[in-house]
């Protein structure tokens, strides 16, 4: 159901909250699908002890960028969900501090292991590696205590643990398909192995989510399993089992001589967070804290909103446009890794 017939049919109220809920919910998505394939590459590179220059190249003129969307989705839950980012970023205080000092570390990394002597590039190396995995696995354990409704007893804490486990493989498998996008001869093979390695970990995951979040409440219960709407969401289940199917059989026939269905796991890849966010989504709505605040209680006032609204209208095509114009300016296959 689309988001603004449930606000419709949930009152008639603001349509602001709405159009700001989805926002927020896009720059997420952005971020996990762009950020998700260059942390990713920095999990991938603890798996190989060659290939790193390269792997590093593919993602080097676009991972600062790709956290911008990270950046925008915190900067609207502060400001137009302000009676819920205390709570959110309250109950996320330490899984949030940690991901932060991942993503400083592989940034430090990142850069210092361009200058480093040969006998200190390892241990750089050895961080990005690090960073990436300490952000990704942050991510997943706060976005199973989002699931959970922030409750942390021992069932709920071990879910996120999983969901933790579940998002490096999604982020690696992500990564993978990049490099296999942007690799070519021994590095493109490996990525080949890499993801199909982790894909079926990722199916884990997205087992477990489909499980366990309808039975955090009643309320997501019935809209995902009453009539009409276990109909009307059949597809749903049904095409993201039909893409790890697609998936599973392309990596199978992977590398081709040609190098023309290099772009399918990545496309596979794509489709399955976009499904898996709208699932997400779709069972949440309109609650932005799980089952305890309404995006019409936590959000600002319609003045405010509006205002801001404006702003969102011309800075967002902004964003979205240097992100397009820097993926067609460094398309192709990635090039030796130089500094000079």
């Amino acid at each position: 159901m689309d988001l603004a017939l449930q606000a419709q049919a949930l009152g008639g109220q603001s349509w602001l909250p709405v159009a700001f809920a989805g926002l927020l919910g896009l720059s997420i998505l952005l971020y996990v699908i762009l950020d998700g394939y260059d942390l990713g590459v920095g999990i991938l590179t603890g798996a190989t002890g060659s290939h790193k220059d390269r792997m590093i190249a593919s993602i080097g003129p676009f991972w600062d960028a790709n956290e911008t969307w990270l950046v925008l989705a915190v900067g609207l839950l502060l400001v137009a969900f302000p009676f819920a980012q205390g709570v959110v970023l309250g109950a996320l205080y330490l899984p949030v501090t940690v991901m932060l000092v991942g993503l400083i570390l592989r940034g430090v990394a990142f850069d210092f292991r361009a200058k480093a002597v040969d006998g200190h590039r390892a241990w750089w190396d050895r961080a990005f590696f690090a960073g990436s995995l300490i952000a990704a696995l942050a991510q997943g354990y706060m976005l199973g205590l989002y699931i959970t409704g922030f409750e942390r007893n021992a069932a709920n804490v071990a879910f996120s643990v999983l969901t933790a486990v579940s998002l490096v493989a999604g982020y690696a498998f992500i990564g993978a398909s990049w490099l296999i996008l942007k690799g070519e001869g021994e590095l493109q093979r490996r990525a080949v192995r890499w993801a199909q390695g982790t894909l079926w970990l990722v199916a884990l995951g997205f087992v477990a989510v489909s499980v366990v979040t309808p039975l955090m409440s009643e309320r997501i219960f019935a809209k995902w399993f009453e009539l009409p709407y276990l109909v009307l969401l059949a597809p749903l289940p049904a095409t993201a089992a039909a893409i790890f199917v697609a998936l599973h059989l392309a990596l199978k026939a992977l590398p081709t001589r040609t190098d023309r269905f290099a772009w399918v796991p990545l496309a596979g890849a794509i489709a399955l967070f976009a499904l898996g966010f709208y699932g997400l989504a779709y069972s949440f709505f309109p609650y932005v804290v799980p089952e305890r605040m309404t995006i019409w209680e936590a959000a600002a006032s319609d003045a405010s909103l509006l205002i801001m609204f404006v702003g969102a209208c011309v800075v967002l095509p902004m964003i979205g446009g240097y992100t397009a114009l820097s993926y067609w300016i460094f398309k192709g296959k990635a090039g030796a890794l130089r500094y000079d």
